[in-house]
């Protein structure tokens, strides 16, 4: 079980650079990721996307690739032809105004769009070879820590799994004792009515009837069943996260009910304790992936 929840961060010095790779991820329904690159490197963003996408399957994931070069491979290059033609506009805007044209400073011209270039030679493997060997050491730091949290949430979730059999446990413990209740209310009532003249047939009927209202025993069938479910997705599925909130849904729908059929104080505090219980279960599935 893997947490939506991680960090890891890695800085290393190279000869004419550094790299450093940042990576965090906080809860969200689906995979939301989002690649920061130098922009002369946005033609990479699809390959550490795939190496995300390996092992995160849900997170709202940033990834933060920076690189400071120490020496860079830059040109410079003149558009004189550019610059003359704004040598001559500005000139006459300057006579227009009545300034001598001696007075117009060199780096005006300089400062102007296009006048001079900056020409850099980008080589995107020589740039994906320093990065790659950083990504990966933050990558695997990044995937261990949502590891190691996923594993206590799972250990969490076990926790409180165990106090809802509990509670189904008691439940079905319970369920003789609520129809024998019923049946010598039942026949108390009828008893002290008629007496003797009673009819056990129908004290059978009536008694059929209460049980039928108020019997939980198809939603502890259910509840157990729902129990089996997800102690199979916490042993077998290593992203459980939407399985076991929809697993909870229908958990409540069943808790509920045996809380509104219920007559007796003991079992109202034990419904107390298992809606506890998955309220518990279904905040913490939604950290996990």
């Amino acid at each position: 079980m893997t947490s939506m929840t991680g960090y890891a961060y890695e800085e290393v010095s190279l000869e004419n650079a550094v790299v450093s790779v940042e990576i965090k991820s906080v809860n969200s329904r689906f995979l939301d990721l989002n690649i920061n690159l130098p922009p002369f490197l946005n033609q990479l963003e699809s390959y550490y996307r795939n190496k995300i996408t390996e092992k995160v399957v849900r997170g709202k994931v940033d990834v933060y690739i920076r690189i400071k070069e120490l020496e860079t491979d830059t040109e410079v290059i003149a558009d004189t032809t550019a610059a003359k033609s704004y040598q001559e506009a500005i000139i006459k805007v300057a006579e227009a105004c009545g300034y001598a044209k001696e007075s117009i400073p060199l780096s005006l011209i300089i400062s102007q769009p296009g006048v001079l270039n900056i020409n850099k030679n980008y080589d995107i493997e020589k740039y994906k070879e320093m990065i790659d060997p950083v990504f990966s050491s933050s990558y695997k730091k990044f995937v261990s820590d949502r590891e190691r949290e996923g594993e206590n949430m799972k250990a969490d979730l076990l926790s409180k799994l165990n106090k809802l059999v509990e509670c189904a446990q008691f439940f079905k413990d319970w369920q003789p004792k609520m129809e024998k209740y019923f049946s010598d209310q039942i026949t108390s009532k009828f008893n002290e009515l008629l007496g003797e003249e009673a009819d056990q047939n129908r004290i059978m009927t009536e008694t059929a009837a209460m049980l039928v209202k108020y019997t939980i025993n198809e939603e502890i069938v259910r509840l157990f069943s729902h129990i089996k479910a997800m102690q199979q997705e916490l042993a077998d599925n290593p992203t459980p996260g939407k399985k076991l909130d929809f697993i909870c849904q229908e958990m409540n729908r069943e808790i509920n009910t045996i809380g509104s059929k219920n007559q007796f104080a003991e079992v109202g505090a034990m419904v107390v304790s298992a809606k506890d219980a998955l309220e518990n279960i279904r905040e913490q599935s939604k950290n996990v992936e």
